[in-house]
């Protein structure tokens, strides 16, 4: 459940970065250009777009894979859903950082645009790239948790829940069943068992003495 609802502030995180630079993010100028707010650098609204769409498809993905997750009768399927959550999740954390720094100190520098048009879009989209480190810091952290504990809870339930080892495992159990019925079936101190035959031993009759 916890997956589920940082997925989803992930997501929602990006869409509100995407929206705000996409939104606002661009002015046209004298000459007909469009120009970014951040600083007129053209680069800093690109790389917040490519941050905040790549983060809005990983977290779909992410959310996805986590609800597939316990359908996944493969371990090696699972291990490489946690590895690519643990590594994805801890670059894109990096890359909110540097969104974060870039548009940061761009924004610092740029001029208030007239009427003051798109100042709360940039701003929203700098404060959202910051919880985003966060957010994807947390979602690497829980996915490396996972990874640790899931040679003995996560990857190894796929193995016993395999129709295919439970009929091995049912198999198995059956033959040995059998072998002990068949061992043990008989009496081990009977001395047909012992190979001597009953009808061979001597009949002894024994009188009793007298005093």
């Amino acid at each position: 459940m916890q997956v589920f609802i940082i997925g989803s502030e992930g997501t929602l995180f990006s869409v509100v970065v995407l929206g705000c630079i996409s939104s606002e993010g661009w002015r046209v100028d004298e000459e007909g250009k469009d120009k970014c707010l951040f600083n007129d650098d053209a680069m800093a609204c690109k790389f917040g777009n490519t941050v905040g769409i790549f983060g809005f498809i990983a977290s779909i993905a992410f959310i996805v894979g986590e609800y597939l997750f316990e359908r996944m009768s493969s371990v090696k399927s699972r291990k490489r859903f946690v590895m690519a959550d643990m590594a994805f999740s801890a670059l894109w954390a990096f890359m909110y950082f540097v969104a974060f720094i870039y548009l940061w100190s761009q924004w610092s520098s740029a001029e208030i645009p007239p009427g003051g048009i798109g100042v709360a879009n940039m701003q929203a989209s700098i404060v959202f790239c910051f919880f985003s480190v966060f957010t994807w810091a947390l979602c690497a952290f829980m996915a490396y948790k996972r990874f640790l504990i899931g040679a003995g809870d996560e990857f190894t339930s796929a193995f016993e829940t395999d129709p295919a080892n439970v009929v091995h495992q049912q198999a198995y159990t059956s033959y040995s069943m059998d072998n002990d019925n068949d061992q043990y079936s008989q009496s081990p101190f009977t001395n047909q068992q012992a190979g001597v035959d009953q009808q061979q031993v001597p009949q002894m009759d024994y009188q009793q003495p007298t005093y």
